[in-house]
């Protein structure tokens, strides 16, 4: 795992932008340039990001999609995660925040309804490239609570890649600690000790809406030609 330096985030952002983070995570992963690894971008915000990083190593982009379950007082707050199975991974603290089992089962049945809905707009002509047997880099354009990785990498896990990274710009370190288990390899840039959100370490941090990834995945998605570098 790359450590990282611990800034103050009060001080200083971290990044310019997701693509310029996208570009810091590509030179990390140097390694496996040349390899036609499979970059798989949680959406939104990782997508642009993930463009990047598959483009600097010769690999492919597609998405991994998987939501965060909500805390039922504060939809901000991830009490676990979902991917497109139906595996949910539960935080131990949820019950503590008024998650009983059926808040939990409303919660799980929304958010997949989601991700059938979503899979059918960003790859309604294809089905998901398959990591079997190959390097997959998962990336997101931050961590928080981890729960939204931990469901990624358990939903690309269950499909045999070689190796299976995590890759993150910024996150908590206790966060990576629980990620670590779920991946060969974790790298993040950076782990400042006063951290709140994912956005206070960018400069420009838009949202992003489904019809950018859709262009992203139209012109970058996997299946398309890659650009020689």
């Amino acid at each position: 795992m790359a450590a990282g330096r611990g800034h103050n985030c009060r001080m200083t952002r971290l990044f310019d932008s997701r693509p310029d983070a996208g570009r810091r995570l590509a030179a990390a992963l140097a390694a496996y340039r040349g390899r036609n690894p499979l970059v798989l971008a949680i959406p939104r915000g990782a997508v642009a990001m993930g463009a990047e990083i598959a483009q600097a190593l010769q690999g492919e982009l597609d998405v991994v999609l998987v939501r965060k379950l909500r805390a039922p007082s504060n939809p901000e707050l991830a009490i676990g995660s979902i991917d497109e199975t139906g595996w949910t991974y539960v935080a131990d603290y949820a019950q503590q925040i008024g998650a009983d089992q059926a808040y939990l089962a409303r919660e799980v049945s929304a958010q997949l309804d989601l991700l059938r809905r979503r899979r059918t707009q960003y790859t309604p002509a294809r089905a998901s490239a398959d990591p079997s047997g190959r390097v997959a880099i998962v990336v997101d354009d931050g961590i928080a609570t981890g729960a939204s990785m931990i469901a990624a990498l358990h939903s690309v896990r269950a499909k045999h890649p070689a190796r299976l990274v995590c890759a993150v710009p910024v996150a908590p370190r206790e966060s990576l600690e629980a990620i670590k288990p779920y991946a060969d390899e974790v790298v993040c840039l950076e782990t400042p000790p006063d951290f709140h959100a994912v956005s206070q370490f960018y400069r420009e941090f838009p949202q992003i809406e489904d019809d950018e990834v859709v262009a992203l995945l139209s012109r970058h998605g996997a299946g398309h030609a890659r650009q020689p570098q």
